[in-house]
Protein backbone atom coordinates (compact mmCIF):
# COMPACT_ATOMS: atom_id res chain seq x y z
CA UNK A 1 0.00 0.00 0.00
CA UNK A 2 1.07 3.57 -0.70
CA UNK A 3 -0.36 6.48 1.29
CA UNK A 4 0.03 9.46 -1.02
CA UNK A 5 0.57 13.19 -0.39
CA UNK A 6 -0.32 13.15 3.29
CA UNK A 7 0.95 15.68 5.80
CA UNK A 8 2.92 13.17 7.83
CA UNK A 9 3.29 13.89 11.55
CA UNK A 10 6.85 12.78 12.26
CA UNK A 11 8.68 12.97 15.59
CA UNK A 12 9.80 16.59 15.19
CA UNK A 13 8.15 17.87 12.02
CA UNK A 14 5.14 17.66 9.73
CA UNK A 15 6.11 16.97 6.11
CA UNK A 16 4.21 16.19 2.93
CA UNK A 17 5.32 12.66 2.07
CA UNK A 18 4.37 9.34 0.54
CA UNK A 19 4.49 6.25 2.77
CA UNK A 20 5.08 2.74 1.43
CA UNK A 21 3.70 -0.07 3.59
CA UNK A 22 4.62 -3.73 3.11
CA UNK A 23 3.84 -6.71 5.35
CA UNK A 24 2.67 -4.53 8.21
CA UNK A 25 5.75 -2.30 8.26
CA UNK A 26 6.63 1.17 6.99
CA UNK A 27 9.38 0.41 4.49
CA UNK A 28 9.83 3.84 2.91
CA UNK A 29 8.96 7.48 3.52
CA UNK A 30 9.77 9.79 0.62
CA UNK A 31 8.62 12.84 -1.34
CA UNK A 32 7.38 10.55 -4.09
CA UNK A 33 7.17 6.76 -4.30
CA UNK A 34 6.48 5.32 -7.79
CA UNK A 35 3.56 2.91 -7.93
CA UNK A 36 4.18 -0.77 -8.61
CA UNK A 37 0.65 -2.13 -8.47
CA UNK A 38 0.10 -1.30 -4.80
CA UNK A 39 -3.25 -0.19 -3.39
CA UNK A 40 -3.20 3.58 -2.85
CA UNK A 41 -4.82 5.90 -0.33
CA UNK A 42 -5.03 9.54 -1.36
CA UNK A 43 -4.23 11.51 1.80
CA UNK A 44 -3.92 14.89 0.08
CA UNK A 45 -5.07 17.63 2.43
CA UNK A 46 -5.16 15.19 5.33
CA UNK A 47 -2.73 14.43 8.16
CA UNK A 48 -1.16 11.06 8.87
CA UNK A 49 -0.52 10.42 12.55
CA UNK A 50 1.19 7.49 14.24
CA UNK A 51 -1.64 5.16 15.28
CA UNK A 52 -3.21 6.52 18.46
CA UNK A 53 -2.65 4.54 21.67
CA UNK A 54 -5.07 4.73 24.61
CA UNK A 55 -3.45 3.29 27.71
CA UNK A 56 -6.59 3.60 29.86
CA UNK A 57 -9.89 2.10 28.70
CA UNK A 58 -12.58 -0.15 30.16
CA UNK A 59 -13.81 -2.91 27.84
CA UNK A 60 -16.02 -4.57 30.51
CA UNK A 61 -15.46 -8.10 29.14
CA UNK A 62 -15.56 -10.59 30.80
CA UNK A 63 -18.60 -10.12 33.01
CA UNK A 64 -20.18 -6.79 32.06
CA UNK A 65 -20.87 -7.27 28.36
CA UNK A 66 -24.16 -5.36 28.72
CA UNK A 67 -22.03 -2.20 29.07
CA UNK A 68 -19.35 -3.02 26.45
CA UNK A 69 -17.45 -5.99 25.10
CA UNK A 70 -14.10 -6.44 23.38
CA UNK A 71 -15.69 -6.35 19.91
CA UNK A 72 -17.81 -3.20 20.43
CA UNK A 73 -14.96 -1.48 22.29
CA UNK A 74 -12.49 -2.31 19.51
CA UNK A 75 -14.90 -1.01 16.86
CA UNK A 76 -15.25 2.23 18.81
CA UNK A 77 -11.46 2.44 19.20
CA UNK A 78 -10.64 2.19 15.49
CA UNK A 79 -13.45 4.62 14.65
CA UNK A 80 -11.79 7.04 17.07
CA UNK A 81 -8.39 6.54 15.41
CA UNK A 82 -6.90 4.21 18.04
CA UNK A 83 -4.73 1.33 16.90
CA UNK A 84 -3.77 0.08 20.39
CA UNK A 85 -5.75 0.14 23.62
CA UNK A 86 -4.97 -1.04 27.15
CA UNK A 87 -7.93 -2.35 29.15
CA UNK A 88 -8.31 -2.05 32.91
CA UNK A 89 -8.86 -5.09 35.15
CA UNK A 90 -12.21 -4.25 36.79
CA UNK A 91 -13.96 -7.10 34.99
CA UNK A 92 -15.85 -10.09 36.42
CA UNK A 93 -13.89 -12.20 37.12
CA UNK A 94 -11.25 -9.58 37.85
CA UNK A 95 -8.21 -9.64 35.56
CA UNK A 96 -5.95 -10.79 38.40
CA UNK A 97 -4.52 -13.99 36.90
CA UNK A 98 -3.06 -15.34 33.68
CA UNK A 99 -6.29 -17.13 32.68
CA UNK A 100 -8.28 -13.89 32.29
CA UNK A 101 -5.33 -12.14 30.61
CA UNK A 102 -5.10 -15.01 28.11
CA UNK A 103 -8.86 -14.86 27.49
CA UNK A 104 -8.78 -11.12 26.71
CA UNK A 105 -5.84 -11.57 24.33
CA UNK A 106 -7.61 -14.44 22.55
CA UNK A 107 -10.89 -12.52 22.19
CA UNK A 108 -9.06 -9.49 20.80
CA UNK A 109 -7.32 -11.74 18.26
CA UNK A 110 -10.71 -13.11 17.18
CA UNK A 111 -12.14 -9.60 16.80
CA UNK A 112 -9.01 -8.58 14.83
CA UNK A 113 -9.45 -4.81 14.83
CA UNK A 114 -7.08 -2.89 17.12
CA UNK A 115 -4.37 -4.32 19.38
CA UNK A 116 -5.75 -4.94 22.86
CA UNK A 117 -3.31 -5.09 25.79
CA UNK A 118 -4.67 -6.29 29.15
CA UNK A 119 -3.72 -4.52 32.37
CA UNK A 120 -3.62 -6.87 35.34
CA UNK A 121 -4.81 -6.11 38.85
CA UNK A 122 -2.38 -5.16 41.61
CA UNK A 123 -4.38 -7.07 44.24
CA UNK A 124 -6.58 -10.16 44.08
CA UNK A 125 -10.16 -9.25 43.33
CA UNK A 126 -9.22 -5.54 43.55
CA UNK A 127 -9.78 -5.97 47.30
CA UNK A 128 -6.48 -4.41 48.38
CA UNK A 129 -5.66 -7.32 50.68
CA UNK A 130 -3.33 -9.68 48.83
CA UNK A 131 -1.07 -9.20 45.84
CA UNK A 132 -2.25 -10.68 42.55
CA UNK A 133 -0.19 -13.12 40.47
CA UNK A 134 1.85 -10.41 38.75
CA UNK A 135 4.52 -12.69 37.25
CA UNK A 136 1.95 -14.98 35.64
CA UNK A 137 -0.02 -12.07 34.20
CA UNK A 138 3.12 -10.46 32.77
CA UNK A 139 4.08 -13.76 31.14
CA UNK A 140 0.57 -14.08 29.66
CA UNK A 141 0.77 -10.62 28.11
CA UNK A 142 -0.30 -8.01 30.67
CA UNK A 143 1.49 -4.72 29.95
CA UNK A 144 0.94 -3.05 33.35
CA UNK A 145 -0.79 -3.51 36.71
CA UNK A 146 -3.46 -1.33 38.30
CA UNK A 147 -6.35 -1.52 40.74
CA UNK A 148 -8.05 1.17 38.67
CA UNK A 149 -11.38 2.16 40.12
CA UNK A 150 -9.96 1.86 43.62
CA UNK A 151 -6.67 2.88 45.19
CA UNK A 152 -4.64 0.33 47.12
CA UNK A 153 -5.44 1.53 50.62
CA UNK A 154 -2.62 -0.30 52.43
CA UNK A 155 0.59 1.68 51.81
CA UNK A 156 2.80 -1.26 52.78
CA UNK A 157 1.06 -3.51 50.24
CA UNK A 158 1.47 -0.81 47.60
CA UNK A 159 5.15 -0.61 48.41
CA UNK A 160 5.54 -4.37 48.00
CA UNK A 161 3.62 -4.30 44.71
CA UNK A 162 5.86 -1.56 43.34
CA UNK A 163 8.98 -3.47 44.37
CA UNK A 164 7.62 -6.64 42.77
CA UNK A 165 6.61 -4.79 39.61
CA UNK A 166 10.11 -3.30 39.33
CA UNK A 167 11.57 -6.81 39.40
CA UNK A 168 9.35 -7.87 36.52
CA UNK A 169 9.81 -4.60 34.58
CA UNK A 170 6.10 -3.79 34.60
CA UNK A 171 4.55 -0.42 35.48
CA UNK A 172 2.11 0.34 38.29
CA UNK A 173 -0.70 2.60 37.06
CA UNK A 174 -2.20 4.29 40.11
CA UNK A 175 -5.81 5.36 40.60
CA UNK A 176 -5.34 7.99 43.28
CA UNK A 177 -8.34 8.27 45.58
CA UNK A 178 -8.74 8.20 49.34
CA UNK A 179 -12.19 6.66 49.82
CA UNK A 180 -12.51 8.07 53.34
CA UNK A 181 -12.08 11.60 51.99
CA UNK A 182 -14.46 10.92 49.09
CA UNK A 183 -17.06 9.99 51.73
CA UNK A 184 -19.86 9.30 49.27
CA UNK A 185 -19.31 12.41 47.16
CA UNK A 186 -20.23 12.44 43.50
CA UNK A 187 -18.93 15.77 42.08
CA UNK A 188 -16.11 18.23 42.77
CA UNK A 189 -16.40 19.99 46.13
CA UNK A 190 -16.98 23.61 45.16
CA UNK A 191 -19.51 26.29 44.32
CA UNK A 192 -21.22 24.25 41.58
CA UNK A 193 -21.76 21.34 43.98
CA UNK A 194 -23.24 23.70 46.56
CA UNK A 195 -25.60 25.27 44.01
CA UNK A 196 -26.65 21.83 42.75
CA UNK A 197 -27.06 20.46 46.27
CA UNK A 198 -24.72 17.54 45.54
CA UNK A 199 -22.11 16.13 47.91
CA UNK A 200 -18.60 17.10 46.84
CA UNK A 201 -15.24 15.34 46.58
CA UNK A 202 -12.29 17.51 47.71
CA UNK A 203 -9.05 17.74 45.75
CA UNK A 204 -7.30 16.26 48.79
CA UNK A 205 -8.99 12.90 48.13
CA UNK A 206 -6.87 12.62 44.98
CA UNK A 207 -3.82 14.55 46.14
CA UNK A 208 -2.96 12.58 49.27
CA UNK A 209 -2.61 9.37 47.25
CA UNK A 210 -0.65 11.11 44.48
CA UNK A 211 1.74 12.31 47.20
CA UNK A 212 2.00 8.79 48.65
CA UNK A 213 2.77 7.16 45.29
CA UNK A 214 5.40 9.78 44.47
CA UNK A 215 7.00 9.23 47.89
CA UNK A 216 7.09 5.46 47.37
CA UNK A 217 8.56 5.90 43.89
CA UNK A 218 11.32 8.07 45.36
CA UNK A 219 11.98 5.70 48.26
CA UNK A 220 12.17 2.63 46.01
CA UNK A 221 13.74 4.38 43.00
CA UNK A 222 11.08 2.75 40.85
CA UNK A 223 8.76 4.20 38.19
CA UNK A 224 5.11 4.97 38.90
CA UNK A 225 2.35 6.27 36.63
CA UNK A 226 -0.44 8.50 37.94
CA UNK A 227 -3.83 7.96 36.27
CA UNK A 228 -6.38 10.60 35.16
CA UNK A 229 -4.97 13.68 36.95
CA UNK A 230 -7.71 16.26 37.62
CA UNK A 231 -6.36 18.73 40.23
CA UNK A 232 -4.08 21.75 39.95
CA UNK A 233 -2.31 20.61 43.12
CA UNK A 234 -1.72 17.16 41.65
CA UNK A 235 -0.14 18.72 38.56
CA UNK A 236 2.11 20.81 40.83
CA UNK A 237 3.27 17.76 42.83
CA UNK A 238 4.04 15.77 39.69
CA UNK A 239 5.96 18.70 38.19
CA UNK A 240 8.03 19.09 41.38
CA UNK A 241 8.67 15.33 41.50
CA UNK A 242 9.93 15.29 37.91
CA UNK A 243 12.25 18.20 38.61
CA UNK A 244 13.62 16.23 41.57
CA UNK A 245 14.38 13.29 39.30
CA UNK A 246 11.68 10.99 40.66
CA UNK A 247 10.50 8.44 38.08
CA UNK A 248 6.90 9.55 37.72
CA UNK A 249 4.73 9.80 34.61
CA UNK A 250 1.13 10.96 34.42
CA UNK A 251 -1.96 11.18 32.23
CA UNK A 252 -5.12 13.24 31.96
CA UNK A 253 -8.36 13.09 29.95
CA UNK A 254 -10.22 15.41 27.56
CA UNK A 255 -12.99 16.19 30.05
CA UNK A 256 -10.43 17.64 32.49
CA UNK A 257 -8.73 19.97 30.00
CA UNK A 258 -11.89 21.04 28.11
CA UNK A 259 -14.57 21.55 30.77
CA UNK A 260 -15.26 22.70 34.33
CA UNK A 261 -17.66 21.52 37.02
CA UNK A 262 -20.25 24.04 35.83
CA UNK A 263 -21.51 21.32 33.48
CA UNK A 264 -23.04 19.44 36.45
CA UNK A 265 -25.68 22.13 36.97
CA UNK A 266 -28.07 20.44 34.54
CA UNK A 267 -27.96 17.23 36.63
CA UNK A 268 -26.99 15.19 33.53
CA UNK A 269 -25.65 12.00 35.12
CA UNK A 270 -23.38 11.54 32.08
CA UNK A 271 -21.23 14.32 33.61
CA UNK A 272 -20.55 12.12 36.65
CA UNK A 273 -16.99 10.84 36.35
CA UNK A 274 -14.25 9.71 38.73
CA UNK A 275 -12.25 11.77 39.56
CA UNK A 276 -14.78 14.56 39.07
CA UNK A 277 -14.48 17.40 36.57
CA UNK A 278 -13.15 20.30 38.62
CA UNK A 279 -12.84 24.10 38.48
CA UNK A 280 -11.25 26.59 36.07
CA UNK A 281 -8.02 26.71 38.09
CA UNK A 282 -7.67 22.95 37.65
CA UNK A 283 -8.47 23.06 33.93
CA UNK A 284 -5.84 25.76 33.35
CA UNK A 285 -3.24 23.81 35.37
CA UNK A 286 -3.92 20.68 33.31
CA UNK A 287 -3.53 22.63 30.05
CA UNK A 288 -0.24 24.02 31.35
CA UNK A 289 0.83 20.55 32.50
CA UNK A 290 0.22 19.20 29.01
CA UNK A 291 2.12 22.11 27.47
CA UNK A 292 5.20 21.87 29.71
CA UNK A 293 5.43 18.07 29.72
CA UNK A 294 4.33 17.50 33.33
CA UNK A 295 1.47 15.39 31.97
CA UNK A 296 2.90 12.83 29.57
CA UNK A 297 -0.23 11.31 28.04
CA UNK A 298 -3.80 11.97 27.05
CA UNK A 299 -6.08 8.98 27.67
CA UNK A 300 -9.84 8.57 27.49
CA UNK A 301 -10.61 6.56 30.65
CA UNK A 302 -13.34 5.24 28.32
CA UNK A 303 -16.00 4.01 30.76
CA UNK A 304 -19.05 2.77 28.88
CA UNK A 305 -22.26 2.14 30.82
CA UNK A 306 -25.70 0.79 30.03
CA UNK A 307 -28.45 3.42 30.08
CA UNK A 308 -29.86 1.83 33.26
CA UNK A 309 -26.65 2.75 35.12
CA UNK A 310 -27.12 6.44 34.32
CA UNK A 311 -30.90 6.83 34.20
CA UNK A 312 -31.17 7.27 38.00
CA UNK A 313 -30.68 10.04 40.55
CA UNK A 314 -27.30 11.77 40.25
CA UNK A 315 -25.97 10.39 43.56
CA UNK A 316 -26.86 6.82 42.53
CA UNK A 317 -25.55 6.97 38.96
CA UNK A 318 -22.42 5.12 37.87
CA UNK A 319 -19.21 7.12 37.38
CA UNK A 320 -17.83 7.32 33.86
CA UNK A 321 -17.88 8.85 30.37
CA UNK A 322 -17.79 6.93 27.08
CA UNK A 323 -15.13 8.89 25.23
CA UNK A 324 -12.98 6.85 22.87
CA UNK A 325 -14.82 8.05 19.75
CA UNK A 326 -14.46 11.74 20.64
CA UNK A 327 -10.96 12.01 22.17
CA UNK A 328 -9.08 12.86 18.98
CA UNK A 329 -11.62 15.53 18.05
CA UNK A 330 -11.25 17.13 21.47
CA UNK A 331 -7.45 17.16 21.09
CA UNK A 332 -7.62 18.85 17.70
CA UNK A 333 -10.29 21.35 18.76
CA UNK A 334 -9.23 22.27 22.30
CA UNK A 335 -5.46 21.75 22.06
CA UNK A 336 -4.27 22.17 18.45
CA UNK A 337 -6.78 24.71 17.10
CA UNK A 338 -6.58 26.60 20.42
CA UNK A 339 -2.79 26.87 20.12
CA UNK A 340 -2.01 24.86 23.25
CA UNK A 341 -0.14 21.97 21.59
CA UNK A 342 1.42 21.39 18.18
CA UNK A 343 0.50 18.35 16.10
CA UNK A 344 3.82 16.76 17.05
CA UNK A 345 3.01 17.27 20.73
CA UNK A 346 -0.46 15.76 20.30
CA UNK A 347 1.12 12.75 18.59
CA UNK A 348 3.53 12.47 21.49
CA UNK A 349 0.76 12.61 24.13
CA UNK A 350 -1.58 10.24 22.30
CA UNK A 351 0.86 7.79 20.75
CA UNK A 352 4.60 8.05 21.40
CA UNK A 353 4.56 8.55 25.19
CA UNK A 354 2.06 5.73 25.91
CA UNK A 355 4.18 3.39 23.79
CA UNK A 356 7.35 4.42 25.65
CA UNK A 357 5.79 4.16 29.13
CA UNK A 358 4.37 0.68 28.54
CA UNK A 359 7.05 -0.65 26.20
CA UNK A 360 4.71 -1.11 23.24
CA UNK A 361 5.79 -1.41 19.61
CA UNK A 362 4.65 1.70 17.74
CA UNK A 363 3.93 5.30 18.59
CA UNK A 364 6.07 6.82 15.84
CA UNK A 365 6.09 7.04 12.05
CA UNK A 366 9.51 5.86 10.89
CA UNK A 367 11.04 3.56 8.29
CA UNK A 368 11.15 0.03 9.68
CA UNK A 369 8.43 0.87 12.19
CA UNK A 370 5.06 -0.81 12.54
CA UNK A 371 2.42 0.47 10.08
CA UNK A 372 -0.13 1.61 12.67
CA UNK A 373 -1.47 4.85 11.21
CA UNK A 374 -4.36 7.26 11.72
CA UNK A 375 -5.37 9.47 8.78
CA UNK A 376 -7.56 12.47 9.61
CA UNK A 377 -8.98 15.65 8.13
CA UNK A 378 -8.20 18.32 10.72
CA UNK A 379 -10.44 20.96 9.14
CA UNK A 380 -13.56 18.84 8.86
CA UNK A 381 -16.13 19.80 11.47
CA UNK A 382 -18.47 17.19 12.94
CA UNK A 383 -21.03 16.98 15.73
CA UNK A 384 -20.94 14.56 18.67
CA UNK A 385 -24.00 12.30 18.45
CA UNK A 386 -23.76 9.76 21.30
CA UNK A 387 -26.76 7.81 20.01
CA UNK A 388 -24.69 6.98 16.91
CA UNK A 389 -21.64 5.72 18.82
CA UNK A 390 -20.54 2.21 17.85
CA UNK A 391 -19.61 1.69 21.50
CA UNK A 392 -22.43 0.19 23.55
CA UNK A 393 -21.85 3.07 25.97
CA UNK A 394 -23.82 6.13 24.85
CA UNK A 395 -23.04 7.89 28.17
CA UNK A 396 -21.38 11.03 26.85
CA UNK A 397 -22.54 14.45 28.08
CA UNK A 398 -21.20 16.40 25.11
CA UNK A 399 -23.88 15.59 22.52
CA UNK A 400 -24.37 18.46 20.09
CA UNK A 401 -20.82 19.74 20.60
CA UNK A 402 -19.00 20.61 17.36
CA UNK A 403 -15.45 19.32 16.98
CA UNK A 404 -12.73 19.49 14.34
CA UNK A 405 -10.63 16.51 13.35
CA UNK A 406 -12.47 13.70 11.55
CA UNK A 407 -10.77 10.30 11.41
CA UNK A 408 -10.84 8.99 7.84
CA UNK A 409 -8.75 5.81 8.06
CA UNK A 410 -7.30 3.69 10.84
CA UNK A 411 -4.60 1.21 9.78
CA UNK A 412 -3.33 -1.55 12.07
CA UNK A 413 -0.26 -3.47 10.88
CA UNK A 414 -0.85 -1.97 7.44
CA UNK A 415 -4.46 -3.18 7.18
CA UNK A 416 -7.42 -0.79 6.97
CA UNK A 417 -9.53 -1.47 10.08
CA UNK A 418 -11.70 1.63 9.79
CA UNK A 419 -12.66 3.78 6.82
CA UNK A 420 -15.10 6.68 7.19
Amino acid sequence: MIIRNGNVVLKNSVEKKDILVQEGKIVKIADYIPANGEKEIDACGKHVFPGLIDMHVHLREPGFEKKEDIESGSKAAVKGGFTQICCMPNTNPVTDNKVVVTYIKARAKEVNLCKVHPIGAITKGLKGEEMAAIAGMKKAGAVAISDDGVAVKNARLMRLAMEYAKGFDIKCLCHCEDKDLVDGGSVHEGLSATIAGLKGIPRAAEDVIIAREISLAETLDTPVHICHVSTYSGVRMIRDAKRAGIKVTAETCPHYYAFTDEIIKGYDTNTKVNPPIREEIDKQAILQGLKDGTLDCIVTDHAPHHADDKNVEYNLAAFGISGIETSFGFAITYLYKAGVLTLNEIAEKMSYAPAQILGLDGGEIKEGGVADLTIADLDEEWVIEPEKFVSKGKNNPFGGQKLYGAVKYTLVDGEIKYQA
